[in-house]
């Protein structure tokens, strides 16, 4: 039985893996990532969900720290605390639909980010908590093979 969340999330859902089920690892969150989990649906994802008025799934919530480590994750992600989610639209909707909506909340105070950012082109859009960082808006690109995170100029 899934455990709603939000009216359109589950704690299942942030906590789904890919990776973690073809490695068999577990991708289990304690009480406070869980709170932390909630606190993401409901400052963050609940509203742009609908504020866009289109599905958005859930690509990468949660990580333990063996699927992070799996999934070639930085050891400070938020992800590890349940505070970021990788996300992508549905519905016929494109990324940079999703993150243009994201970012015109951002600018308009509707909600306040961590982090915003357009990865590889817009292959997922990635959100967070604002904890360390406040709006932080970006792209994430490969520059001479590696990751690299530039302020995202919007157009």
């Amino acid at each position: 039985m899934a455990t709603n969340l939000s009216k359109n999330f589950t704690l299942e859902e942030l906590c789904r893996s890919e990776k973690a089920d073809s490695l068999g690892l577990k991708n289990i969150p304690n009480a406070t990532e869980k709170g932390e989990l909630a606190k993401l649906v409901n400052d963050i994802l609940q509203k742009v969900r609908d504020k866009c008025g289109f599905p958005i799934k859930v690509n990468s919530g949660f990580r333990s720290e063996k699927v992070n480590k799996a999934v070639g994750g930085s050891s400070t992600s938020q992800h590890r605390k349940g505070q970021a989610a990788d996300i992508v639209a549905l519905g016929g909707h494109t990324n940079k639909e999703l993150f243009d909506v994201i970012y015109k909340m951002i600018m308009n105070k509707e909600i306040t980010v961590g982090q915003l950012i357009n990865e590889y082109n817009y292959s997922w859009v990635h959100v967070s908590l604002p904890y360390s960082k406040k709006n932080d808006i970006l792209d994430a690109i490969t520059k001479g093979g590696k990751r690299c995170y530039i302020k995202h100029l919007q157009k």
